[in-house]
């Protein structure tokens, strides 16, 4: 039975809660995730991660430990009770690894539960938006001075815009004559916009960008906020590695500053939430201008631009390929996908000016 499975693992680990019962958190779309409740606080999260989508667990639960110390030393003048409502805290095994592995192969960490705690799937109003830039820039600071070439490649050339056009160019290559067709307008676009998309990944490359730690899914769902709505904590650092710090920006805006949903068909109401953008904006500057060069300053809506092309890009190069690697409920799901984002792009660029 399952909680028989959870209490056998659960006490693996190095604490002192005592297993009660558990419950399946579903929030997530790759790990399995439970909230183990003890006979006394504080509860206790164990998560089961998918070594088939990653494909060195050990590094990537390293890197998890690596931040949260790093975050842990940075905020030893809060009380311990502050600590715990702010800091990842994950526990080892009583072998000192940081991580189980079951018979069957899979990987297991144990990290304490945040209590009193809640999250948004959407962002309800400018304050919620303000807090999640403050939390992404206050996450961003405080890790600037970790050396980022610790960190594995949690997913190798996540945001690697080069290799997004090489696959783009072999899916179009193999596409059927009718996919082809039906995505013409959007393969001209993306054929159109390849210089600009390479700017950041350039400045990366040549150096005048830092490369620096970065949480990499920052949609506001992974924001712990507390019963006033005031940001708490970052979660989900399962794919901290190194980055610049255009990829987080951009990609929280991209989720956040959306007005439809990611699949809308009804492009009319796919617009660039021009409120919410200044909002996180102003929140993420709040901790995060003076950690900034000025060229990372500058060019932080080219990378809400080019989170939202990237994404665009690879619904599209999915659809060319048949849709083999995001899940689908229709023929031309992800062609709606990238119509979506390449919507919301036109739109940015119309708002922004860039």
């Amino acid at each position: 039975m399952m909680t028989e499975r959870l209490q056998f693992i659960f006490g693996q680990f190095e604490h002192d809660g005592e297993f009660e019962s558990y419950k399946e958190l579903a929030s997530g779309h790759i790990n399995d995730t439970y909230l183990i409740k003890t006979k006394t606080k504080p509860f206790y999260v164990l998560q089961c991660i998918n070594h088939g989508v990653f494909k060195d667990v050990p590094g990537l639960i390293e890197n998890k430990m690596l931040i949260s110390n790093h975050i842990k030393e940075k905020l030893s003048h809060l009380s311990p009770k502050k600590q715990n409502r702010r800091i990842l805290r994950f526990y080892t095994t009583k072998t000192g690894d940081s991580y189980y592995r079951g018979e069957e192969g899979n990987y297991w960490n144990l990290m304490h539960f945040i209590d009193k705690s809640i999250t948004h799937i959407s962002v309800p109003s400018e304050e919620i938006a303000y807090e999640g830039g403050r939390l992404l820039g206050q996450f961003l600071t405080l890790t600037s001075d970790f050396d980022a070439s610790q960190l594995i490649e949690v997913i190798p050339k996540f945001h690697d815009m080069s290799f997004r056009y090489w696959e783009f160019e072999e899916a179009k290559r193999l596409a059927s004559p009718e996919r082809l067709a039906l995505a013409k307008p959007y393969i001209d676009l993306v054929e159109q916009a390849k210089e600009e998309m390479h700017i950041l990944q350039n400045l990366k490359e040549s150096g005048d960008i830092k490369v620096r730690v970065t949480h990499n899914d920052t949609k506001i769902s992974n924001v712990l906020f507390n019963k006033h709505d005031k940001g708490l904590c970052l979660i989900d650092t399962d794919t901290v590695m190194p980055g610049i710090v255009h990829y987080d920006f951009g990609d929280a805006i991209r989720t956040i500053c959306n007005t439809a949903a990611e699949d809308e068909k009804n492009l009319d109401l796919v617009e660039f939430n021009l409120t919410y953008y200044n909002a996180f904006k102003e929140g993420f500057l709040k901790k995060m201008e003076a950690s900034l060069s000025p060229i990372e300053l500058k060019y932080l809506p080219l990378g809400a631009k080019t989170m939202i092309f990237i994404i665009g890009l690879r619904f599209l190069t999915d659809y060319l390929n048949g849709d083999v690697y995001f899940k689908t409920k229709y023929p031309e799901h992800n062609l709606d996908r990238a119509k979506n984002q390449f919507k919301l792009l036109q739109s940015l660029s119309e708002k922004l000016g860039v």
